[in-house]
Order: C-alpha cells, then sequence, then structure tokens
C-alpha cells in the first residue's frame, strides 16, 4: 500500500458557513478580520479529521481585491494573521506541515485577467517570499492556464520551497484546463522545479481525467475538488462573491471519499477537498485510506 499525503478541505466556505456571514468580495479575507480565531479552529479541526498539511487562509489576499476595498496596506499584516493562525493550529496539534496558499491573479477561473508574464512572475515572488520563512510548502492554486503555470512556478521558486502547482480543469473535459489547454502540456513547465503536479477546484468527475494527463509528468500528483453545482456566468464577473454559487447534495463525505479512492487507485498520493468539503469529509478520507491499508503522512 501506499503513503498518502491527506490534505485539508476547503477553507473559505468553511469560514462562511460556522461565522454565518454573507458572503463579500473579500471572502475569506473578510471573515479572518472579523472573526479572529476562526481559520485557527477550522485548521485544528482538520488536523483531528486527520489532514497532515494546514492550508494556509491566503488564497484570496492579493492586492486587486484589497484595492478594491482600500486596504492594500494591510497586505503584509493580512498574509501573518493566516500564517500565525495556521502555525498555532499545527503547534497545538503536534504535528503536519503547512502549506502556503497562493490563489490566482485577477479572478478565480478567469485566464483573461492574468497579467503579463514579468507582472504575474513579480506577484507571485512578493507573496511567495511571505509566506517561505513559516511554510514547508508554497501551493500555487487553481491555476487556470499554462500561462499562470509558467508565472506561479517561476515567481514561487524565488522563495527557495518546495512548489506544488494546482491546476483547475474543465469540469465536463478534465484532460483540458479552464482555458481549454491541454492538462498534459503542463509537464513541462513543472519540469522546471514543481515537486509535484495536482488538479483542484473543479468537478470530482472530471479529476480522472486530469489525473491521467499529470501521471506522466513524473511527479507527485493528486487530486481535491469542490462540490459546487457548476461555475455560473455570473461568478466570473468581477466583483462577484461565492453567494452566486451553489453546494452540490449528492456530495457528501462518503460519496466524495470514494472519489478520493478512485485517484488514490490511479496512483495518486496527495488528495484533500476544495470548496464545499469539510472536516468530515477529510475524517472519511482518512478511514477509507486507513481501511484499505494506506499509510497517512
Amino acid at each position: 500500500m501506499s503513503d498518502i499525503v491527506l490534505l485539508d478541505g476547503g477553507m473559505g466556505q468553511e469560514l462562511l458557513k460556522r461565522s454565518g456571514d454573507e458572503p463579500t468580495p473579500l471572502w475569506a479575507t473578510q471573515v479572518m478580520m472579523d472573526h479572529p480565531g476562526l481559520v485557527q479552529a477550522i485548521h485544528a479541526d482538520y488536523f483531528a479529521a486527520g489532514s497532515t498539511v494546514a492550508t494556509t487562509n491566503t488564497y484570496a489576499i492579493h492586492h486587486d481585491r484589497l484595492l478594491r476595498f482600500d486596504i492594500d496596506d494591510r497586505f503584509a499584516e493580512l498574509h501573518r494573521m493566516a500564517l500565525d493562525e495556521a502555525k498555532a493550529a499545527r503547534d497545538a496539534h503536534g504535528s503536519g506541515r503547512i502549506a502556503g496558499s497562493i490563489g490566482p491573479l485577477g479572478a478565480s477561473y478567469r485566464t483573461d485577467l492574468l497579467p503579463t508574464h514579468g507582472e504575474a512572475v513579480a506577484k507571485y515572488a512578493e507573496v511567495a517570499m511571505l509566506l517561505a520563512p513559516h511554510v514547508d510548502i508554497v501551493l500555487c492554486e487553481t491555476l487556470a492556464s499554462l500561462d499562470a503555470v509558467r508565472a506561479g512556478l517561476e515567481g514561487a521558486l524565488e522563495a527557495g520551497k518546495p512548489v506544488w502547482l494546482a491546476v483547475t480543469v474543465d469540469d465536463e473535459d478534465g484532460s483540458k484546463l479552464r482555458s481549454g489547454e491541454p492538462v498534459a502540456d503542463l509537464c513541462a513547465i513543472a519540469a522546471d522545479g514543481a515537486t509535484a503536479v495536482l488538479a483542484n477546484c473543479s468537478a470530482p468527475e472530471a479529476m480522472e481525467a486530469a489525473l491521467e494527463a499529470i501521471a506522466p509528468c513524473g511527479l507527485p500528483f493528486g487530486a481535491y475538488a469542490n462540490a459546487f453545482i457548476q461555475i455560473t456566468n455570473s461568478f466570473l464577473k468581477v466583483g462577484a462573491t461565492v453567494g452566486e454559487l451553489e453546494p452540490r447534495r449528492d456530495m457528501g463525505p462518503e460519496n466524495y471519499a470514494r472519489f478520493a479512492m478512485r485517484w488514490v487507485d490511479m496512483g495518486a498520493t496527495i488528495v484533500g477537498g476544495c470548496c464545499e468539503t469539510g472536516p468530515a469529509h477529510i475524517a472519511e478520507i482518512a478511514r477509507v485510506l486507513k481501511s484499505a491499508g494506506h499509510e497517512i503522512v
């Protein structure tokens, strides 16, 4: 049997559920500011469920988001807040790694909002350098195009930490990125220094095709899917909120864990959950992994 890295599940949607707050364009960042300690509590619950990696609540902390609300002067402070809550949960648990999340530039799923290559590399590097002293891994998430993969990897590598690349794929054809480009084409880019390649924030049904394309990269690989009904056109507008999206009712812990085990059967050694998955999903994955004889590391 295999050694499996068990990631945590979604943070932003879990924050909204627990806080009861209405979603804003600042998403998880707003909830973190308004409810100190809640991020740490969620990290703690994921560790208790069996996760071995805490993904920092830094996905949405980008200058363009903060500038819209005149709080860009808090850019570094907000990263420190998220890092402190992750580290506190890890220290209380007594073990585990921390993955520093860098979300997509511009907006999730919007390939047209990616800055020029040089600007994008600089933005990824800036965040990676803030994260690096406090994390074990820099995780570039929800990369929707090959240009984003290139910029994310180049910028993140400047921080000197292992870099994991996570791409978001077409929900109906997981062999393609959201840009329409072949997932398989990212292997040549990942060879320039990535230490793992994953598919994330896409429908669970799309992940098998994505993993078939990723496996030949020759790096540790895996997946963590979302549980949205669909990505709506209204959500793709600048300034939209996750209130535009609906959770699936058929993607409870048992069903989601069945998908995760299919990915493991394909050779994935890194699995977890994304938006609309929670600690119960991670606990069920941990249970079935152990029942199948896998070691969670």
